[in-house]
């Protein structure tokens, strides 16, 4: 069973970057597709982009597109969310996933989240 961690979250002001961390043990993660989802305060759980295949074909959210890059190093087995540009609207937890190679349509694992707070 893949376990996964966050880390890199953090306080911002608008403009700023970030970049997040999803490290996996328990298994190969390049053997799993990797997405990033978030979840505003009153809000639904929002699909960020992810890693369908183990090289990193990335499909984004339009919210997004343009200022976040997922990437993976699977000599490091860990996912990468880079967050250019901030707005004070990608305030939110973002959480990691782990699930079956190829496909977006389906999570097993998840992590614990990562607080991502974007001052104005």
């Amino acid at each position: 069973q893949v376990q996964l961690v966050e880390s890199g979250g953090g306080l911002v002001q608008a403009g700023g970057s970030l970049r997040l961390s999803c490290s996996a043990s328990g298994g190969t993660f390049s053997n799993y597709a990797a997405g990033w989802f978030r979840q505003a305060p009153g809000k639904e759980r929002e699909f960020v982009g992810g890693c369908r295949w183990s090289d990193c074909t990335t499909y984004s959210a339009d919210s997004v597109k343009g200022r976040f890059t997922i990437s993976r190093d699977n000599a490091k087995n860990t996912v990468y969310l880079q967050m250019n540009s901030l707005k004070p609207e990608d305030t939110a937890v973002y959480y990691c996933a782990a699930g079956p190679i190829g496909t977006m349509r389906r999570f097993d694992y998840w992590g614990q989240g990562t607080q991502v707070t974007v001052s104005s």
